[in-house]
């Protein structure tokens, strides 16, 4: 594998943990949402991941067909939780129904931050992989000076 294949594995990486924080934060700022606009309560959301291969260059599609492919990650789908609301009764809610139950989103805030971490440090480590290639690439370029 190159070198530049290596970046474009962590950068496939960090796009997909970027994206995977974003939607744990959306999930953790509509804990509490009981109205969308789409009617109801919020919908938890979660990322899917699945591998892609990592093409590049011509030198790297012609390094792919006689060496082992190099896999990246992307975001497969967003897939929104189906299962029932958890129901609260606050009957005083602007939101409660006839029996005095409101509806509010299935979302626990600390699986959330934990998933948060976990997607943080998996952003952290790809970081840290470029930066390790990078300063390869700078020790190639000064050997050659």
């Amino acid at each position: 594998m190159s070198l530049f294949t290596a970046l474009a594995v962590s950068a496939s990486g960090m796009a997909a943990q970027r994206t995977r924080a974003e939607l744990l934060v959306e999930n953790l700022a509509n804990a509490e949402t009981t109205r969308t606009p789409e009617g109801g309560p919020y919908r938890r959301k979660d990322a899917v991941f699945e591998s892609q291969p990592v093409a590049g260059s011509f030198a790297s599609l012609l390094e792919a067909q006689t060496q082992p492919e190099a896999t990246g990650v992307q975001v497969a789908e967003i897939v929104v939780d189906g299962r029932p609301p958890e129901q609260r009764y606050l009957p005083g809610h602007p939101d409660a129904d006839a029996s005095g139950y409101v509806a509010f989103p299935r979302v626990n805030p600390a699986e959330d931050m934990v998933d948060l971490m976990a997607a943080s440090r998996g952003y952290e480590a790809n970081v840290a992989a470029i930066s390790a290639v990078k300063d390869m690439i700078q020790r190639s370029i000064d050997l050659l000076r």
